[in-house]
């Protein structure tokens, strides 16, 4: 992804959390309707591969879990890369992720011994320190690791639920009076 084109993007998510609650409403809908239809089928090249998809979702739980707030995918936040992927990166980028993903797998299973989806407990939590803290920051996996990572985190903060429901937005607290009267000042003058 280009500079320009991530910048765009945050751009746009942060102006969608200034939206009216129903507008926003509106859009997780719209995103939602557009989800499936940004899923490959059949017919389209598979943006994912399906140990490609396991891993992004386990991995995206992994970032953000359920605990008393929703976790990463509960929230939605894969149908959101799918659409950031499909229509905002280029293909070096999507290669980038998609070749991201497989070195993370990769190194799961050098590791554990098993695929990143099928990792649970302390082996989790050591496959996901050395994820955080790798020995060579130029290295696949961590390049892919800390791009979605940051996929993750912002399609999470940026979702509606989580706006509403766990961060507790209000775009504009109070009452909001678009026509009150303004006393004149100075006789009606201004200063």
């Amino acid at each position: 992804m280009q500079r320009r084109e991530l910048l765009k993007a945050a751009a746009t998510a942060a102006a969608l959390t200034l939206l009216p609650r129903e507008a926003l409403a509106a859009w997780a809908k719209a995103l939602a309707d557009a989800a499936p239809a940004a899923m490959p089928s059949a017919a389209q090249p598979a943006l994912f591969s399906t140990a490609q998809r396991a891993t992004l979702s386990a991995l995206a739980d992994a970032i953000i879990p359920r605990t008393e707030t929703p976790s990463a995918t509960d929230v939605g936040v894969m149908a959101w890369i799918v659409v950031i992927a499909a229509d905002y990166y280029t293909d070096a980028d999507r290669r980038a992720l998609t070749t991201g993903l497989d070195a993370i797998d990769a190194q799961a299973r050098a590791i554990a011994g098993q695929p990143f989806a099928a990792i649970t407990g302390d082996t989790l939590t050591l496959v996901m320190n050395a994820l955080d803290t790798p020995y060579d920051r130029n290295a696949p996996a961590a390049r892919g690791y800390s791009r979605v990572k940051g996929l993750v985190i912002h399609g999470y903060f940026t979702s509606e639920r989580v706006q509403r429901d766990v961060l507790k937005t209000e775009i504009m607290p109070g009452r909001f009076d678009g026509a009150a009267d303004m006393p004149a000042r100075n006789g009606g003058r201004d200063e």
